[in-house]
């Protein structure tokens, strides 16, 4: 309040000062005595002899009406309202929730209609998400021979689909298995031997053309997860899982059962008659 005060009577001492009055005809010739007015003199002395008051300002300066000490923080006037804390808080005894009833004792079931049929069972059915359904990650062979000539990927050992994802040939989210699609097969023209879950014709047929196998392997999913991150179990303190058999609706679509943990030579095929002749001697 003081500080108030004296911002007050400074600037109404600056403006009685200030006004000069109307200049007269006289020739006398002005004089820089009448420019006094720019010390700001006090013109009611008393008021320096009281007490607090006891200054002799002595020119034209600008104080500030604002200090630290009048700083607020940007704090929310609106406080979060507590409830159940008292009946002067407006939100007392029974904190907003009424009297009795189900709401006023807890949450119901997410869904609950108050026992009419709710909306999820009143709407039709529409399509149909087959849950036997497999997602299998494709692959060219043309990229698959860019990384074997940039040197990530030894043409010589078996190419896995480990070896296929340590190498960034497939992405990271692999949920059932590898496709080896024959997009760039004309670039394979040297033999390779791939374990993937499924291949297409074509690229089947440009490997057997270059002197190279294809051997379709079943892996369940854990199985896959110990193909593909075979630290996970050494670091659980597990040992891997056995390979597990392919189901009666696969049997067809896979050569062998995989093997684990990643194996680096491939497995020859044999022929019908080659397994005879074996078998018979």
């Amino acid at each position: 309040m003081l500080r108030r005060r004296v911002a007050s009577l400074l600037s109404t001492t600056i403006r009685s000062s200030s006004i000069s009055p109307k200049p007269t005809l006289s020739p006398s010739p002005i004089s820089f005595q009448s420019l006094h007015f720019l010390q700001c003199p006090n013109p009611n002395p008393s008021i320096s002899n009281a007490k607090g008051f006891g200054f002799q300002p002595q020119g034209m300066r600008a104080y500030s009406l604002l200090s630290l000490n009048d700083l607020r923080g940007k704090v929310p006037r609106k406080q979060k309202t507590r409830k159940g804390r008292g009946i002067g808080s407006g939100k007392g005894k029974t904190a907003g929730r009424g009297h009795k009833g189900q709401k006023a004792r807890g949450s119901g079931k997410l869904g609950f209609e108050g026992g009419q049929t709710p909306l999820r069972r009143r709407l039709p059915k529409r399509g149909f998400k087959n849950p036997f359904s497999l997602t299998f990650q494709p692959v060219g062979l043309g990229k698959i021979a860019k990384l074997i000539n940039a040197g990530k990927i030894d043409s010589s050992e078996l190419i896995t689909m480990k070896t296929l994802k340590d190498t960034g040939a497939i992405g990271k989210q692999i949920k059932d298995g590898v496709r080896l699609m024959g997009r760039g097969a004309e670039q394979i023209q040297w033999p390779i031997h791939f374990e993937v879950s499924r291949v297409t014709v074509r690229a089947k047929e440009a490997v057997e053309a270059a002197g190279g196998s294809v051997r379709r392997v079943y892996y369940n999913k854990l199985g896959f997860r110990a193909l593909l991150k075979p630290e996970w179990f050494e670091k659980k303190g597990r040992l891997l899982p056995k390979a597990a058999r392919p189901p009666p609706k696969q049997k067809d679509k896979v050569d062998s059962i995989g093997r684990l943990p990643a194996p680096t030579k491939p497995i020859p095929f044999f022929t019908e008659e080659e397994v005879a002749s074996s078998s018979s001697t």
